[in-house]
């Protein structure tokens, strides 16, 4: 508090040092880069995607996203996993949680990017993650499995699914973009029995 003993030239100089503090202080946060290639297009646009849509709850450095829980015990159910320390390889298993909501499906949203956004973002993780996790004996180093690789034709049918169009006679669409579905040939509904 400031005492009204204090000259008014006193008081001055001591709300601009305090306000340059603050604007010093503020001025800080967030001055992290994403620190991956720009020499790569697709891999750091996945970078600046996961900055984008996944940094709220996700940890990845590379990506400068800060959002898993420093501490265990003061996590928020929605805190994601540190992606600095937990491998998430092969690419197909990362497109797959994205496109699924994560692993069990209860907190992240399916679909956070789609079609080539998402394949992007999957490459990136699966390229990145893992990369500070600690050496556990007698367990694999994340650097050293395969990243592996999304086959053209499923970055298509990605695309695809996301614009509604159709990838031809053989894709998964049909006519006019709507998908044909075997579901109700293959399995009856619930409370019929089988013919």
């Amino acid at each position: 508090m400031i005492s009204a003993r204090m000259s008014r030239a006193a008081r001055a100089v001591l709300v601009l040092t305090a306000s340059i503090g603050v604007a010093a202080a503020a001025s800080a946060c967030g001055t992290q880069k994403i620190s991956v290639s720009k020499s790569q297009p697709s891999v750091y646009r996945g970078a600046a995607l996961f900055n984008q849509r996944c940094s709220g709850c996700h940890t990845l450095s590379y990506a400068a996203a800060h959002g898993s829980a420093a501490n265990v015990r003061s996590a928020e159910f929605n805190n994601g996993p540190n992606f600095n320390v937990r491998c998430e390889r092969p690419v197909s298993r990362v497109l797959y949680a994205i496109e699924n909501g994560g692993f069990s499906g209860a907190i992240m949203p399916q679909n956070v990017v789609v079609g080539q956004d998402a394949v992007d973002v999957a490459e990136f993780v699966a390229k990145y993650a893992g990369r500070q996790a600690p050496k556990v004996p007698g367990a694999p180093v994340c650097v050293a499995q395969p990243i592996g690789s999304i086959s053209p034709v499923a970055s298509a049918a990605a695309s695809s699914a996301v614009t509604g169009g159709t990838t031809g006679a053989s894709g998964p669409s049909g006519p006019k973009g709507t998908k044909k579905s075997t579901a109700a040939k293959s399995h009856p509904a619930k409370g019929k029995s089988k013919p």
